[in-house]
């Protein structure tokens, strides 16, 4: 491709945009003169906030006018490349380089308020022609393309060149202008323009699109929905599920031509800049006094330690009454352990996974929904899924070109994914569902779209039996899912709504007293119950703050629980592979992150078996579980601790070998 012409006199305000670039980003155009390739479409990031300090009238026509600026401030980048590259003449084989663009950064300037900085719901026609900025998920990728940027022209009169870009919204037609653009000291009124030969600039070109976040909506809104461009450099840096905050010049394009359906315009946002926000997904601020309450929570719970755990997970779900194992379960569940990589690069996950399988009416939806409250990112769908992409991913076809769409899964990468009636997944989901969970990838080879992305979710589940629930048959049978995919859950817990009369009295007393006290969730002292915003903070700094390691001791019992389950493994083979250890010991450390410590204790340990037995119809060491929904409270946890504590100890004296498995050790 040759070099594009350029007009020799460039104007004021294209000298002040390069004088700025010389000034304050040097360092990026000696780099961008040092590299090799004259063909490559470079960026240049500029900070908005610096440019409204050195030149206030400059920043004013660029936030007002970006589709001419932004021009401007592409051939201002290459003089101010020529002028480095000319302070370079110590350096051999200098290669000028004729497309280098402008990419603002509003981070930090004037641009970010609710009037530039809208969520995408309220994007209005006021809006269109200024420098606008977007957040969103991506929940939609397409291919790369080629296409036209721009063209130049020479006037047969007064052999003037000018540049000349495609309007978008003539579906990139080429409009010429009336009369010769020149602006002499004599006014040329040619109308007569000849195209200049191999002035053709061509751009890479791919359409997304982004979704507003669902947790910034009220009930009931729908989240919209808007396509973005994305040119040169910014092609392929996104993919389906990231988060990103987009600064570009809204603008509109005429929708394709389909039979029978009116021809609209279409907003649409032509991207400047792209900034990936997947490591902020989780971001939930605590203030330092709130960490000073937590410390002096645990110091007042100092003797019992399970007394205050209870008094934290009693927050959970606060109107269902009792349901100690599954509180205890959301919690861990949320908290998760500590991901591990070895040196050979293989991952294994941090998150926990929970099944919840019971009779309809026994709170199971509630759950569901209090977990999505207390996570920052999350998603609700069912099993057969809230989008076309069920809960991974499909390829569907939009306006004649396959593009990838995300589903539940991929949209909640980092938080949680909350999924009813789990049974009813489709079939497709079911086949790819299994790597989501375990390897938190899923990998797609679909309508020619070959990609791997991102699924680093919790999941949540929740299912109905198949029938009446039979405790002599395996979890498989009664529930219709698969001995492999029940065993990437960490934790699986059975409530069936049996006949007991003194369950039914407390239960019933609970229900009919609750809207006599309309106080739960507001008392602020933490030792009665944690309201949900203090609950949602101190489960974000567990996780994030403490990094546990197993002692040696806690060691021991999670090896000797694991022999021991393999050793007797029946109906619950498909539980009990090397997956169960994993389970224990992410278990163990999330419940040692819930205690607000960074070592995992005997206590942790004997808890992740207590949370691994509920999962079990059967159980030879703990003779109450089976039946999650009528466990409670006590009122004594830690004198009920020491009851199963030795209850498991003496089971566990069975296995001869104490010491630790070659897994474990690695781990």
């Amino acid at each position: 491709m040759e070099p594009t012409p350029m007009a020799e006199n460039p104007s004021p305000h294209v000298k002040s945009m390069a004088a700025f670039l010389i000034r304050f980003y040097s360092d990026q155009l000696r780099s961008i003169a040092l590299s090799p390739d004259p063909n490559l479409h470079y960026p240049l990031y500029i900070e908005f906030a610096e440019l409204v300090d050195y030149d206030p009238p400059l920043a004013r026509l660029v936030f007002s006018q970006p589709s001419q600026y932004l021009n401007d401030f592409d051939d201002a980048a290459v003089w101010a490349h020529r002028v480095v590259l000319e302070n370079l003449k110590e350096i051999k084989d200098r290669v000028e380089k004729n497309f280098i663009h402008i990419r603002i950064n509003i981070s930090g300037s004037p641009l970010e308020c609710p009037k530039t900085f809208p969520s995408i719901g309220h994007v209005r026609v006021k809006h269109r022609g200024i420098l606008l900025t977007l957040k969103g998920t991506v929940i939609r990728s397409g291919a790369v393309k080629m296409y036209e940027g721009s063209r130049w022209y020479k006037c047969r009169r007064c052999n003037y060149s000018f540049r000349v870009y495609p309007e978008l919204e003539t579906r990139n037609s080429i409009v010429l202008p009336s009369i010769c653009p020149s602006q002499g000291s004599k006014i040329c009124e040619g109308t007569n323009f000849q195209f200049v030969e191999n002035s053709i600039t061509c751009h890479d070109y791919q359409e997304i699109k982004i979704q507003e976040s669902t947790q910034l909506l009220g009930v009931g809104a729908i989240p919209r929905s808007i396509p973005v461009i994305l040119k040169d450099d910014l092609v392929d840096i996104v993919k389906a599920g990231d988060d990103i905050i987009v600064t570009g010049i809204l603008t509109a394009k005429w929708s394709p031509d389909l039979k029978d359906v009116r021809c609209d315009l279409e907003p649409i946002l032509v991207a400047n800049h792209v900034r990936r926000t997947n490591e902020l997904k989780s971001a939930i601020e605590v203030p330092d006094d709130v960490v000073m309450k937590f410390r002096k929570f645990w110091n007042c719970f100092k003797d019992m330690p399970l007394k205050g755990r209870n008094a934290i997970i009693r927050g959970i779900c606060p109107q269902v009454f009792g349901l100690f194992t599954v509180k205890l379960a959301v919690a861990l569940t949320l908290i998760g352990g500590v991901q591990h990589v070895d040196a050979l690069g293989t991952k294994i996950r941090g998150e926990s996974h929970l099944l919840l399988v019971g009779d309809p009416g026994t709170g199971k939806s509630q759950f569901l929904k209090f977990a999505a409250k207390l996570s920052n990112r999350s998603v609700i769908t069912t099993g057969l899924g809230s989008t076309s992409a069920g809960l991974t991913v499909t390829a569907v076809k939009d306006g004649g070109e396959w593009m990838l769409e995300a589903g539940a899964l991929v949209l909640a990468d980092g938080g949680l994914c909350c999924i009813d009636e789990f049974d009813s997944m489709r079939e497709h989901d079911r086949a790819t569902i299994h790597e989501a969970m375990e390897q938190q990838t899923i990998s797609v080879a679909k309508a020619g779209l070959v990609t791997t992305l991102s699924t680093k979710t919790i999941v949540f589940g929740a299912t109905n039996p198949k029938g009446q629930y039979d405790p002599e048959q395996p979890l498989s049978v009664n529930t219709t899912l698969s001995g492999p995919l029940l065993s990437r859950f960490d934790i699986v817990l059975v409530l069936l709504d049996t006949k007991n009369p003194e369950w039914d009295a407390v239960v019933s007393s609970h229900i009919l007293s609750e809207g006599m006290s309309d106080k739960v969730g507001r008392d602020e002292d933490l030792a009665n119950i944690w309201p949900l915003e203090m609950l949602r903070r101190y489960i974000h700094f567990v996780k994030y703050y403490f990094k546990p390691v197993l002692t040696k001791e806690a060691e021991k019992i999670i090896s000797s629980y694991y022999q021991l389950q393999r050793r007797s493994a029946t109906h619950n083979a498909a539980r009990t592979t090397v997956r169960m250890l994993e389970s224990l010991i992410r278990l163990a450390q999330a419940h040692a992150r819930l205690m607000f410590r960074n070592e995992v204790t005997r206590v942790d340990a004997i808890t992740a078996i207590l949370c691994i037995e509920s999962s079990m119809t059967t159980s030879a060491i703990v003779d109450s579980v089976g039946n999650a929904l009528h466990s409670n409270f006590m009122e004594n946890p830690d004198h009920e601790y020491c009851r199963q504590e030795t209850l498991i100890l003496e089971n566990l004296s069975a296995v001869e070998d104490f010491s630790a498995l070659n897994r474990l050790e690695v781990l």
